[in-house]
């Protein structure tokens, strides 16, 4: 480990980015999870409210560099693709 007051900051800090950043890339999974679980199920309104939350989970994760704002917007698009196919199947 680093020896310079610093460089030993910088640690901690990258210690707890590391921590938080994790935490939104678990959470960004699950919502992704859910839409697609409720899509299966075959339950519309369900797979509707979960399709917001992930959305703005999504545009938030992106929004602080956690994930790619371009991966963020294809994860989004694909997400509402299946949903309206499954609202007018």
């Amino acid at each position: 480990m680093a020896n310079h007051k610093s460089a030993i900051k910088r640690h901690r800090q990258n210690l707890l980015a590391r921590a938080r950043n994790r935490a939104v890339k678990t959470r960004v999974r699950n919502v992704i999870k859910a839409v697609r679980a409720a899509l299966v199920g075959g339950d519309v309104a369900t797979a509707e409210a979960a399709l917001l939350t992930a959305t703005k989970v999504l545009d938030k994760a992106a929004t602080k560099k956690i994930i790619h704002w371009k991966a963020a917007a294809r994860n989004i698009s694909r997400l509402t693709t299946a949903v309206n196919k499954t609202k007018t199947a």
